[in-house]
């Protein structure tokens, strides 16, 4: 009775968790509707709230993966609640994604849960587990983006389509990010299982520093701007243009002052 009892509650979504949605949810109804006084102040709010929802989705969709897979200790560690602060590293997982979308609106990816691989068998499931991240990802860039490729606009505030836009450039820039195959990031988990020890041994010592990497390589011009011309040719075939995400970044960023033209928009 008490075993089961346990994983009963390793399993039951988090107040926190619970809390970060409600947050989403008023102030997504305070962009619609416009009744926040500041609407740039609701578009924060609201996109940097649903961002920490995608993050705590993004990491319970490893952990849940992996318990499927065969490691049975991501519940006692409380990855399957949703709550952020149960993760390994909780700075780099959710304050450190949320500064960098502050300064530069860009989805950063953070490693949290740790995976007890020695549990999982399989190279298809390590692979799998390591994907299911990103891929959760996707699946929310496709949600934020679905009024926009299915022409349904109709009736949707100005403030709410920026803030949708700028929230999918955020998961768009997520899932890319996270499907490169550098260590430490989860596309170099998808390929790993498939490479010979002599490689992974070799590569090992490099992975705390690969995020790193990924940001120092994007502080060149040329490179930053061939991303973000990737990240916008996405957003476009998925219907948003680009004075969309321009604007959502501009209202999510309200000390700076409210610009006219977005909101003649």
């Amino acid at each position: 009775m008490t075993s089961t009892t346990s994983r009963h509650s390793d399993r039951r979504i988090s107040p926190v968790f619970l809390g970060i949605l409600a947050v989403t949810a008023v102030t997504g109804w305070a962009t619609w509707t416009g009744f926040a006084e500041t609407p740039g102040v609701a578009v924060f709010l609201f996109v940097t709230a649903a961002w920490i929802v995608s993050l705590c989705l993004h990491e319970y969709a490893h952990a849940r993966t992996a318990l499927h897979g065969g490691d049975i200790t991501v519940g006692a560690k409380g990855y399957l609640t949703l709550n952020p602060l149960k993760y390994t590293h909780a700075l780099l997982s959710i304050v450190l994604p949320v500064v960098f979308v502050i300064m530069g609106g860009i989805g950063l990816p953070g490693g949290a849960v740790f995976i007890e691989r020695s549990r999982i068998r399989g190279r298809w499931r390590h692979s799998l587990i390591s994907a299911a991240g990103p891929l959760t990802n996707v699946l929310f860039a496709v949600v934020c983006t679905a009024p926009f490729w299915l022409d349904a606009l109709d009736g949707v505030p100005a403030d709410f389509r920026f803030a949708l836009a700028f929230l999918a450039l955020l998961q768009v820039t997520a899932a890319i990010l996270n499907f490169l195959p550098v260590p430490g990031l989860d596309g170099y988990g998808v390929i790993e299982p498939w490479l010979p020890y002599s490689v992974k041994r070799q590569v090992e010592p490099f992975a705390p520093f690969g995020l790193l990497f990924v940001f120092a390589v994007l502080w060149v011009p040329s490179i930053n701007n061939g991303f973000f011309d990737v990240i916008d040719s996405i957003l476009r075939s998925l219907g948003i243009d680009e004075l969309s995400t321009y604007c959502g970044q501009e209202l999510y960023r309200f000390w700076q002052g409210q610009n006219e033209f977005c909101s003649a928009g």
